[in-house]
């Protein structure tokens, strides 16, 4: 039986996956076309700027998906030594260490994004502004928070591993 989190958080892997894979495609096909066009002399302006930005949608928009994948390196050493309680409770401690760093990266990134918008901050070359992006990447990281909640419901569940 599926909760509307379990729901809500496996739409959201689809679409930060399509979001995150579009933007590396455009990464790459962009840079390829700039190297190809440095070739006859006509660099296009503002690729490092356009790459730089998508790079931030990259991450950003991964994050989420690589924990729900649980695609990161755990070191495993010292907790398979651990009893299944102090296993959950070691898991539980380390997700709510990082739901408090992300709530505090994505905080940080809606007031940067506040003070982009406010001073109408744009990139040097192509004038993109900066806010949009500050504020993606911190609502990612708001998912994030909700991906490391939907953990330790499952830890506590016995369903996690």
């Amino acid at each position: 039986m599926e909760n509307a989190l379990d729901v809500f958080l496996r739409a959201c892997k689809v679409v930060l996956n399509v979001i995150a894979s579009a933007a590396l495609t455009f990464m790459m096909f962009l840079t390829v076309a700039d190297i190809i066009m440095r070739a006859f002399g006509r660099p296009l302006v503002g690729t490092y700027e356009v790459v730089s930005l998508a790079l931030a949608l990259v991450i950003g928009f991964g994050i989420p998906r690589v924990s729900m994948d649980r695609g990161h390196v755990y070191m495993e050493i010292l907790v398979e030594k651990l009893s299944i309680r102090n296993k959950a409770i070691m898991n539980t401690c380390t997700r709510i260490v990082c739901i408090m760093l992300f709530a505090l990266i994505a905080y940080n990134l809606f007031s940067i994004g506040n003070e982009f918008h406010a001073s109408g901050e744009v990139s040097p070359t192509i004038k993109l502004p900066f806010f949009p992006i500050a504020y993606a990447v911190g609502v990612c990281c708001y998912i994030e928070c909700l991906v490391f909640v939907h953990d330790i419901v499952l830890i506590w569940r016995g369903q996690y591993e």
